[in-house]
This record gives C-alpha cells, structure tokens and sequence, in this order.
C-alpha cells in the first residue's frame, strides 16, 4: 500500500515551545525528498485532481460533499466572518478564531435567505462552512478565509458590485438577534461572509488515488467527483487501518494545523502536532516498519514539498531526525 498524507502547515512548529515528533521527524529524516510547486492546499487540490488551467469551484464541490446536487449553477464557498477595522486597515478573522453553533448558522442563513431570496440562496452546511447558490452567475477569484486571517481584506475582493453586496449583508448581519446575543456575552459577532470558490462543478476530474479521507469537503466533493471512495479522516491511523485494503495508492489529508497556524496560536498549533503525532504518524510509522504500509508520501503544500519514505529507508540510520524547525527555516 501506498499512503500518501497532505499536512498543510507541517512546518509551522512554535518556535518558542517545540513540540517533540519523533515519528514525524524519523519519516522525514529518512525519507526521499521531492521539490515541487510552493501554494496553498487549494492549489495542491487543483494541481493533483487534473484541474490544471481552472480555478477551483470550492462552493460547488463542498455541495456536492454533503450531498447537494450542484447542477451547472454558480456555487460559492460564503463563510462566516468577523470583520474589525483597526485604523485604516480592516482585518480579518475566520471562524477558526471563534465559536458558532448549528443553531446560530442556521439562524443567520435563514435570515439572509429571507432578505436576499431574489440573489442566492445560503446553506449552512456546518456551523463554519456554508455555501452560496447564485441566482445568477457569479465570477470570483478570492483567497479563502483562512488565508486571510489577520490581514488586510479592503483590497481583497476584486469587484465593486461585491463591495456593495457585503455592505448590505452586514448592515443585515448587524441586525440579527444572533448577533445581538453573541456581542451581549462577549463574543465575536459574525458581522459578514467570506466569498471564495465560485464556479459551476468541473464536469470531471481525476487523481491517482483509490480512496480520499479527510474532514475537508473540498477533498471530498474531488474525490467523489472523480469516482473515488471517500470518507472523513477519523479519529486516527489505528481505525483507517482497520477498514482500508491491503494494497492501493490512498491519501489522507490533515488539516488541523491550518487553522493554528493561520492565526499564529502557538499553543492550539503545538496541541494539534501533539495530537498528530500520537493518533497518526506514531501509529503509521509502526504500520511501515511491520510491512502494513510499504510507502508513505508526505505532502507540504505551501513549501512545494513532498517526502517519500520506503520500509527499507527506515534503515538508513545515518540519517538523523531534525527538529521541525530547521524544515521551516530551509524553506525560508
């Protein structure tokens, strides 16, 4: 078997607490190491599903991963936001900085439906991942959210008339009783969506994999695009190994320290590379050395870089683990 793992963010280790992974780093250490092209984890999707030349419909696909039938309309990823202007700048913070229920996104969408019903349609498809349906076609090419967290947005978005459409949804958004409470405790209001992935479904694409597990909808809706099995990450390498086969190219990918990342919280990222560490690349490591795995591929997508490692290089002994930090600071 094949296992090949995308990690974004792998090599934002805190440097001021370095978590220890000696899994991760002995895979590394010993592995055969690949320069490819430096992006995002959306570029890797549309790099390594064919979809090369396109931009990548992340509204469309994620419909299509819980089950929504897309048809050729315009979907968009619209998440929800908190919006803060400091000064002249206005900053961004995605709803991996703060908490939403199912119940205030789905009061939140239900309201923007009701004033906006002649313009698209929102659903709520988790607390942090809704989606858009335009009543007409709607081009956009924006970064998402989580690529924005704590920057500047007031030049994000390239289209005036999107300017005005956000300004009346805030206005609506101000308005809401859900916001009304969460400002009353304290909390971040969700004071405006995020517009990024627009695009009708792609009418095929294609990867190398058998299967695609992963919590990630995007990842889900290519693969079940392209005819693959798919299924959520789990809860680790012990029960993936339980239900997956004995031979095949697979890929897993492992986002949780995205979000950490994008928002320079040292303590969660060092919490999630712990949790990585323990239910994932320890377990894995095992599975290779016992001839479970032949063959792990580790996936960096914004340092452009993959690592591959064999059974039989897990001997290759003169190789030392390195902490994290120095994979960092070669990228650098």
């Amino acid at each position: 078997m094949h296992l090949e793992l995308a990690v974004p963010a792998m090599f934002r280790a805190p440097a001021a607490a370095p978590v220890a992974a000696p899994a991760l780093e002995l895979l590394l250490a010993r592995a055969r190491r690949a320069a490819g092209n430096p992006g995002t984890l959306e570029v890797w999707y549309r790099d390594h599903f064919a979809l090369q030349g396109q931009p990548l419909p992340a509204g469309a696909l994620t419909a299509l991963a819980y089950g929504q039938a897309p048809g050729s309309e315009t979907w968009l990823r619209a998440d929800p936001v908190h919006l803060r202007a400091d000064r002249d700048r206005l900053l961004l913070l995605p709803s991996a900085g703060f908490d939403v229920t199912a119940e205030e996104a789905s009061a939140l969408c239900a309201g923007l439906n009701q004033h906006f019903s002649e313009q698209f349609t929102l659903h709520a498809f988790s607390p942090e991942r809704w989606g858009l349906r335009a009543s007409t076609a709607m081009a956009l090419h924006t970064r998402p959210p989580i690529e924005l967290a704590g920057r500047n947005v007031d030049g994000e978005l390239p289209d005036q008339r999107w300017h005005a459409l956000l300004n009346e949804i805030q206005m609506a958004l101000y308005q809401h009783p859900v916001n009304t409470a969460r400002e009353a405790r304290g909390a971040a209001v969700i004071n405006s969506l995020w517009p990024w992935g627009s695009g009708p479904l792609p009418a095929a694409t294609r990867g190398p994999w058998q299967s695609v597990s992963a919590d990630d909808p995007v990842a889900l809706g290519l693969a079940r695009l392209a005819g693959m099995r798919h299924r959520p990450a789990g809860s680790g390498a012990a029960e993936w190994l339980e239900r997956a086969p004995e031979d095949g190219r697979h890929l897993i990918v492992l986002d949780s320290l995205r979000g950490a990342a994008a928002l320079q919280d040292g303590e969660s990222l060092a919490a999630a590379l712990r949790l990585l560490e323990e239910r994932w690349f320890a377990p894995l490591l095992a599975a290779l050395r016992a001839g479970r795995i032949g063959m792990i591929t580790l996936q960096v997508p914004e340092a452009g870089t993959s690592f591959e490692t064999l059974r039989g290089d897990l001997r290759r002994f003169w190789r030392r683990p390195q902490p994290l930090a120095a994979y960092r600071e070669a990228e650098a």
